[in-house]
């Protein structure tokens, strides 16, 4: 298999596990194998449920053929099955994308011991517009695609008998509808779980916890589903491993349809990032036939707070600033959609990005589904919220929508310790509204009705941070954090933070719209990246070198309260994930610089930003490395800290050269920025590629790694060394193509065929006196990329709806980076004739590693393969063949790829790849 394809068998292998796993859920007696058991809401949990996720009969309808609303009275009509709870059209619902509207049918037993109850059928997500049917019969409609519903089937319905649920759903397209991003893939239809509920007479529709740390007490607010009939009370009870107790009750007059009541949380166990805790407990409404919810909460409390020893304000956590470190996860599967194959993937999905170090994910214009933001209350991550967005103009009609949409979000998800921000729009989507021929603006009235939605939202929820506009065409109207969007090449990171830092105080018009200025509010880059930096760049590009220098801008402007990165994952046209669009790893090439450097190293609390990643120099030459020390915690080691440097490389030879390596004692102490000793560097005498490596190390345990990176240039005699330009070949042939990158520093060869070179001997040189020598050269195997077929261009593309090039070697600038899809090839050496050696060439990467392909690169916004490198290949010549050559003169060396592993051929130069050496031959 080629190396950038994408495979997703691996999610048909999980979810066949899945099927064969067994039970619907705990209370459900039915032996049938589905979906997505668990119950979908453990923060909402009754204990009389049954899923209905699973094969529904499914049948589509459209104007035209004639189906009408009443089409499935009866007549079985039903032709296809679909699996709930996957959109249909998605790999994993079995049904293709055919029509924009469709229905849905299954039977259902309501349970003997329900007798007396009411039965509710709940669906916790459907797209758009879902009318519902029992028995014929007629049971309600919900327009929203978003949020879930429920439709009543009390009265319809009875204790041990089978009835028949049928659904329709409209989700035809309109300009006003919250779209999103779902051209990456429709949620058309039922895309969360649906369940049967059975609850009391009088029973609790929402309860909302409100944690006050500072006073050791939680406010808890319970609203019913109509007035009580009589008195009543609400307990919330602790749910220990062997006991349950109550821990707070308040008492409900007949007529009421909420009671608030507080109850005090003695030494709180706090809810952090650390140490997640959560208290397990039941909600109580008393009575004849009580309604008891098990839920949780967590303490926990989000503001605003200054940075320690500055008037920098930050997003605290528990009364603590946090420094933000997140991704923006668009929360996409590649054949379920909006929709994860199991409650492990989503689990993983949270687990991935801690492990790399981040504290956080933004959810990009989706509402979650509920059991990942359980996940990330139970493994202790933040989550900034988006309202999903339309695409049209922001009339009454897509203003209901928002309004629905973000309701529903708040009231579903507000006792989620791990939702820090509620951001209602993005990048002004939605909010345009057409002015004139092509033209279209973001209008007072507009702005005004946007501020009036922040203060709703702050009506609902205010105890967190809510963001008017996820901005980044500098148009906040109202907002809790001052955020904005850049995506930039690595080396313009510095200047465009030093004025973002410049023109940020309270007052300061800089990213708002006319007549709103900032407050003091935290300023927060809430989407980044190199992906749009580059001349009509999505990527895939390595995105590490980038990233890397970005790290360090970061540290180095702690006015910045935090980052998001973009993204969490690839999706289906955008190639700048962590991940690949199946899970699957990107490598950084971080561990091969650096012993024990990882990517999480980007993210640590304590960190060390040099002033710049790589920097050319002459030999001999003296080199200050100015050097910040970025401290965001307060949990620091005891004492002195070793910083420890070490200077190491290649030489020109591509062997590996130890320099120097010495140690310093430093202090580290709690949120402290400042600026070091500069490190002074004397460049080696000999020309390479040399690392200066800085790790910090506080008793015997690493703490921290970084390094900078030197091209050293200059002059050097290699006595007994023959070199050769990559792009001096004086022959080629190629089955797909031949074509060379930036003047020849790199020659790439695609398919089969071969590179000849003849190589005289220098005039006056005797190499008859040798009995042996080595062939040296950076190769690596070379696939034919999209971009390397034809001229791509790039008009009248929509990447934000899922259009675009869908392949992600075919952007201009794209590279794609290193990940766990090989693109494996072979060559074969010969020297004058006679094959002296077979290579196997396994890949052909783009990483860190590639130090010298990115220091070529020109800084014109656009990458010619930025970050390609190759294998370090050493093939022996004989002295026969030496003989040979100081006979004729010349060795004629060639490069060949057969048919055996037709993966192609790059060679690479000494400003080109890894190692900075040109193709080679050593004498011995």
């Amino acid at each position: 298999m080629g190396k950038k394809h994408y495979f997703f068998s691996f999610a048909i292998l999980t979810f066949g596990i899945l099927l064969l796993a067994g039970a619907c859920s705990k209370k459900d007696k039915t032996t049938e194998n589905i979906p997505l058991p668990e119950h979908p809401r453990p923060d909402k949990e009754r204990e009389q449920w049954i899923n209905l996720n699973g094969y529904w009969q499914f049948e589509y309808d459209s104007a035209d053929v004639g189906i009408s609303e009443n089409w499935f009275e009866g007549r079985q009509g039903f032709t296809q099955k679909i699996l709930v709870p996957f959109p249909w059209g998605s790999p994993l619902s079995e049904v293709d994308n055919k029509a924009d509207i469709a229905w849905y049918k299954r039977s259902v037993t309501i349970p003997e011991e329900w007798n007396g109850k009411r039965v509710f059928l709940v669906v916790g997500a459907s797209d758009w517009l879902t009318k519902g049917w029992i028995d014929g019969k007629e049971i309600g409609q919900y327009q929203g695609g978003y949020t879930p519903f429920e439709f009543e089937l009390t009265g319809n319905v009875e204790s041990g008998s089978s009835h028949e649920i049928v659904l329709r759903v409209d989700d035809s397209p309109h300009d006003f509808k919250l779209f999103g991003k779902q051209g990456y893939g429709d949620a058309k239809g039922i895309w969360q779980t649906v369940y049967l509920e059975a609850r009391p007479q009088h029973f609790i529709k929402d309860f909302f916890f409100t944690p006050d740390i500072d006073s050791s007490r939680l406010f808890v607010k319970a609203v019913f589903d109509k007035p009580l009939a009589e008195d009543s009370r609400v307990s919330l009870n602790y749910k220990g491993k062997e006991s349950n107790y109550s821990i707070g009750e308040g008492k409900a007059l007949a007529g009421s349809t909420a009671v608030d009541f507080v109850v005090d949380i003695p030494n709180p166990v706090l809810w952090t990032l650390e140490k997640p805790h959560l208290y397990d407990v039941e909600i109580v409404l008393e009575g004849e036939s009580p309604d008891v919810i098990t839920t949780y909460f967590g303490m926990r409390k989000i503001s605003v707070v200054n940075l320690p020893g500055t008037d920098i304000p930050y997003v605290a956590l528990n009364n603590k600033p946090i420094y933000i470190q997140t991704a923006l996860d668009q929360a996409y599967h590649p054949e379920g959609y909006y929709t994860f194959p199991t409650d492990e993937f989503m689990r993983d999905e949270i687990w991935r990005a801690k492990e790399i170090g981040l504290n956080g994910q933004r959810i990009h214009i989706k509402v979650e589904v509920p059991r990942k933001l359980y996940w990330a209350d139970k493994l202790g991550h933040l989550i900034m919220a988006d309202v999903p967005n339309s695409w049209g103009e922001p009339d009454s009609a897509m203003q209901h929508e928002i309004k629905v949409a973000m309701e529903g979000m708040i009231a579903r998800d507000y006792n989620h310790p791990s939702i820090y921000s509620w951001v209602l729009f993005n990048e002004t989507w939605g909010l345009f509204t057409n002015t004139g021929e092509n033209e279209r603006k973001y209008l007072p009235e507009t702005q005004e009705w946007v501020a009036s939605m922040y203060h709703h939202a702050k009506a609902l929820d205010n105890t967190r941070l809510i963001e008017d506009n996820s901005a980044c065409n500098y148009d906040h109207v109202i907002s809790d954090i001052n955020t904005w969007h850049a995506y930039l090449p690595g080396y313009a990171w510095k200047g465009f933070l030093d004025n973002a830092t410049e023109q940020t105080f309270p007052g300061s018009p800089w990213n708002y719209v006319e007549g709103y200025t900032q407050t003091n509010t935290p300023m927060f880059n809430s989407e980044c990246g190199n992906v749009w930096g580059y001349e009509g760049s999505t990527g895939d590009v390595d995105w590490s070198w980038d990233y890397h220098i970005m790290m360090n801008e970061f540290r180095r402007h702690p006015q910045v309260a935090g980052w998001l990165y973009t993204e969490h994952h690839d999706v289906i046209n955008e190639w700048n994930g962590y991940w690949k669009y199946d899970r699957t790893e990107k490598f950084t090439g971080f561990e091969e610089l650096v012993e024990g450097m990882s990517l999480s190293d980007m993210h640590s609390l304590i960190y060390l930003a040099p002033a710049f990643l790589n920097q050319e120099a002459g030999v001999g030459e003296e080199i200050q490395v100015p050097v910040r020390l970025s401290v965001m915690t307060d949990q620091v080691p005891a004492g002195e800290v070793d910083m420890n440097l070490r200077l190491y490389g290649w030489n020109t030879l591509g062997q590996a050269v130890d320099v120097w390596t010495e140690s310093h004692k430093i202090a580290i102490t709690p949120w402290e920025q400042r600026d070091l000793e500069p490190i002074k560097v004397v460049m080696p005498e000999a020309p390479g590629v040399y690392i200066l490596s800085m790790q910090l190390v506080g008793e015997s345990k690493p703490i921290h790694s970084n390094f900078t990176v030197f091209k050293v240039n200059g002059t050097e005699e290699n006595p007994g060394t023959m070199t050769f330009r990559p792009d001096s070949f004086t022959k080629q042939e190629w089955s797909l193509k031949q074509w060379n990158i930036l003047d020849g520093l790199k020659v790439n060869g695609a398919g089969t065929g071969y590179f000849e070179y003849e190589v005289q001997l220098p005039e006056g040189m005797d190499i008859s006196q040798f009995s042996k020598a080595t062939f040296r050269a950076e190769l690596s195997s070379k696939p034919l990329n999209g971009k390397d077929k034809e001229e791509v261009s790039e008009t009248n593309t929509d990447y934000m709806r899922g259009k675009g090039l869908h392949d992600p070697g075919r952007n201009p600038n794209s590279y794609p980076m290193t990940d766990e899809y090989l693109n494996p090839s072979k060559v074969i050496v010969t020297v004058n004739g006679t094959i002296i050696g077979e290579t196997d060439l396994p890949d052909d990467p783009a990483d860190h590693r590639g130090i010298l392909s990115w220091n070529a690169q020109l800084r014109d916004k656009k990458l010619r393969e930025a970050g390609t490198f190759g294998y370090l290949i050493e093939l022996p010549i004989d002295k026969t063949l030496i003989q040979q050559a100081s006979a004729e003169g010349k060795f004629i060396i060639r490069l060949a790829v057969d048919e055996s592993v037709p993966g192609g051929l790059a060679i690479y130069g000494k400003d080109f790849g890894r190692y900075p050496l040109d193709p080679t031959i050593v004498f011995e």
